[in-house]
């Protein structure tokens, strides 16, 4: 859908030619969110604004669905691509739905066509319509004007959305919700986006394709688990952090690595029996109890079952943590630390147990794709365009 064909910019300054962005090719599928991603003044903020011609480039070309925009109308192309800034720009002087509603008004839509949209899209932001259509951007929290920024760049339903660190202004909750409700707005809208970020937890998170951007030059170009488990050279590498192996644990689910050979026992059943059924694990401490709709009922500790006679229904604690299938690693992780154990329940959306994980599959989980991305680090599945 976004096609970067050798795209340059020079910028002519008092101490001579300075080069913003250097030949820069990449391409976007259609439905995918790239997010381009660097130090400061490394190019990638240049080189989204010159897909919507806000800066013009010196040379190479844009192409979006296939269409050379070089000989586009200005107005025409940038009202066909959302824009979404830090800084918001809603005008204070308009309601939320004028806001909302400009470009279709711009593009000649009808009254109840342009209010109808406005409408939806503020239940797709998780803002209610009625309460804040007809209110003033300075009478809403920064967070909720940041929803609004997105709403008016979906308006006209644009194929093509341009973000610029547009949650970078929001404080680290507020951002999370917002990152959140766009991603679920996006696997209904199916937007093709170009996002800018020097955030690598948010590149990680909200990004199909990462491009790195280094001194006007795009030095990698991959997928978050390529490029966490294969950076390209050192610079990629360090920018990455220490902890790129870690970032990782983000980008796996639970689904992909639970395994349905868990151990239980029923609350009717010995505590000799519970004890025989946690040997069988070898490596666990404790075994699960489970009710009569297969739901996690408790917890029963081996050296309760060394020590006392009698039925798990009665020497039994409360389930510590379980974890669900569409969770992350990362998840995971954190709740086996807190509660001191190597093992968590794994429920499904009716609550029931269909299995486990341990920090053991964890860990083998990553290494081996971590190994196997470094064997193929030559030859990745998505390259730089030469």
């Amino acid at each position: 859908m976004i096609e970067l064909d050798n795209l340059t910019k020079v910028f002519d300054t008092p101490k001579g030619a300075v080069v913003a962005a250097d030949h820069i090719s990449m391409e976007v599928p259609p439905g995918e969110i790239c997010i381009l991603l660097g130090p400061s003044g490394c190019g990638k903020t240049t080189t989204l604004k010159m897909i919507n011609r806000i800066v013009k480039p010196t040379s190479g070309k844009v192409f979006i669905d296939g269409d050379d925009t070089t000989g586009m109308d200005t107005q025409t192309l940038r009202r066909n691509i959302g824009y979404v800034i830090q800084q918001i720009g809603l005008f204070p002087n308009m309601t939320i739905e004028e806001n909302i509603t400009i470009v279709p008004r711009l593009l000649g839509w009808d009254r109840a066509k342009y209010r109808e949209r406005a409408r939806e899209l503020m239940a797709m932001i998780a803002l209610e319509p009625d309460a804040f259509l007809k209110r003033y951007p300075s009478e809403l929290s920064g967070g909720q004007q940041q929803r609004i920024g997105v709403a008016r760049a979906l308006a006209a339903d644009p194929p093509v959305m341009l973000m610029d660190e547009p949650f970078g202004a929001i404080d680290p909750i507020n951002r999370a919700v917002i990152q959140d409700e766009f991603l679920k707005m996006q696997q209904a809208l199916k937007k093709t986006i170009m996002f800018v970020s020097h955030d690598i937890d948010e590149a990680i998170k909200m990004g199909d394709r990462i491009a790195v951007f280094r001194e006007g030059k795009l030095v990698q170009y991959s997928a978050p688990d390529d490029l966490l488990a294969a950076p390209k050279d050192s610079f990629v590498e360090s920018f990455l952090g220490e902890d790129r192996a870690l970032k990782r644990l983000n980008l796996v689910k639970v689904r992909d690595i639970v395994t349905d050979e868990i151990g239980t026992v029923s609350p009717g059943d010995t505590l000799e029996n519970a004890l025989t059924r946690i040997d069988d694990f070898g490596y666990q401490n404790s075994i699960l109890m489970v009710n009569d709709h297969r739901q996690p009922a408790g917890i029963v500790n081996r050296s309760v079952t060394r020590t006392t006679k009698g039925y798990c229904r009665d020497h039994f604690q409360a389930v510590p943590a379980m974890i669900g299938l569409d969770d992350d690693l990362r998840k995971a992780a954190s709740l086996m630390f807190a509660h001191d154990t190597t093992w968590l329940p794994c429920v499904d959306e009716d609550g029931k147990v269909c299995g486990q994980i341990t920090q053991r599959a964890m860990t083998r989980h990553l290494g081996a794709r971590f190994r196997a991305r470094q064997g193929n680090a030559q030859n990745p599945d998505i390259a730089i365009k030469e």
